[in-house]
């Protein structure tokens, strides 16, 4: 087994929080001395001009970034048209979000019927929603919310501006709270 491969996989999966020695350690059962000579030598292999990423570490947490003489690229493609642009899953989410907030996944998947993990990633990469809380109790889910760059994307000054939901609450609602965010989104990427 590639412990070095398991510990590139740690990394990816660990995100922006990041993973120690010690947790390293841990999960592949072996000492820490042998987690930093991995780690150094994965560092070491990141270095390479050929690599898009790299191993950095920040308080004893290690994490597995982009290159920042990369950066100019990824501001052209966070830029770039086709990202401005939300999916239909994405608006649906977004809709459920602003009017529903604070709220959780599971919560959303309910009233979509689909999974919107994707989605709620999206949503969040682009800084329209974001974690404003835990649920009390077992497995304290995130709850999310709709952030300022929300309003300034859709012209809004406050959520009070959104259009009000019909008393019946249905897929109609939703419906046409997702025409508003579409139409919208299209007036933005005119102009």
């Amino acid at each position: 087994m590639e412990m070095k491969a398991i510990i590139e996989g740690l990394l990816f999966i660990s995100g922006e929080e990041g993973i120690d020695e010690k947790q390293i350690a841990d999960v592949l059962e072996i000492d820490i001395v042998m987690v930093k000579e991995l780690l150094s030598n994965l560092i070491e292999q990141y270095r390479s001009e050929t690599r898009g990423m790299q191993i950095v570490e920040l308080a004893g947490v290690y994490q597995l970034t982009t290159k920042q003489e990369h950066a100019p690229y990824f501001k052209r493609l966070i830029n770039s048209p086709n990202s401005a642009t939300l999916s239909q899953a994405a608006l649906e989410t977004l809709a459920i979000v602003a009017y529903k907030q604070p709220i959780t996944r599971a919560e959303i998947e309910e009233i979509r019927g689909v999974k919107s993990e994707r989605p709620i990633q999206s949503l969040v990469s682009k800084v329209l929603v974001k974690e404003v809380g835990r649920v009390e109790g077992t497995g304290r889910a995130i709850l999310y919310g709709t952030t300022n760059d929300f309003l300034d994307h859709f012209g809004l000054k406050s959520l009070r501006e959104l259009p009000p939901l019909p008393e019946k609450e249905d897929d109609t609602a939703l419906e046409e709270a997702d025409l508003f965010f579409q139409r919208l989104q299209e007036n933005l990427v005119e102009n």
